[in-house]
């Protein structure tokens, strides 16, 4: 299936990021690069979850947010795609081995932190025995894909960020969890993917 791109990343980008983004594009040169992985897995009752995370409190641009397992591309690492799966054994103990990567999503450019992510679709067939990195990962948040699908997840937040204070920016409430940014952007993706597919 043809992937929905930017359209679907733009509907869950704060209004007063859109600017940002395209004037921070042409910059990409001097960006770092990073994969994340969507890992979807069958939960004990057998009902199809992904896994999120949220980060530490630490200080920098991302602190206490939830997002996806992954990291910072390395030199040593062949691809985006073994970047996510490295990352995401590293952050919750899934093995790369464990894991087929269904497809990719499209790149999301992240100004605050000046970084180029990709994403990647994964599955794994078992329950995972998560192990949480303990000096990045604060919780795993283990998501159904039926309460991910509803309408009623799609939301609107007041939200001081790093570059602007008291903004309403869409995002996605999920487990109780706000999810917003750039994380909420490809999300939105995935939900159009999964949406048409079903």
């Amino acid at each position: 299936m043809p992937l929905p791109g930017e359209r679907s990343h733009m509907e869950m980008a704060p209004l007063e990021r859109l600017l940002e983004l395209k004037r921070m594009a042409h910059k990409s040169k001097t960006a770092k690069k990073a994969g994340v992985l969507m890992l979807f897995y069958p939960s004990e009752e057998n009902d199809t979850h992904f896994v999120l995370i949220l980060r530490k409190t630490y200080k920098g641009v991302h602190s206490a947010q939830v997002g996806f397992p992954g990291g910072r591309y390395e030199d040593h690492d062949p691809s985006y795609e073994h970047t996510a799966l490295r990352e995401t054994e590293e952050e919750v103990g899934v093995p790369v081995s464990s894991v087929e990567i269904i497809r990719d999503l499209t790149e999301v450019y992240i100004p605050p932190s000046n970084f180029f992510v990709k994403p990647f679709i994964g599955l794994t067939t078992g329950y995972p025995e998560f192990v949480p990195e303990e000096s990045e990962v604060e919780a795993i948040i283990e998501v159904p894909l039926a309460e991910f699908l509803k309408d009623e997840v799609r939301t609107t937040e007041t939200l001081s960020t790093s570059y602007a204070s008291q903004i309403e920016v869409p995002a996605f409430n999920l487990q109780g969890h706000v999810v917003w940014g750039a994380t909420a952007m490809m999300l939105n993706e995935a939900r159009k993917l999964l949406s048409d597919a079903l």
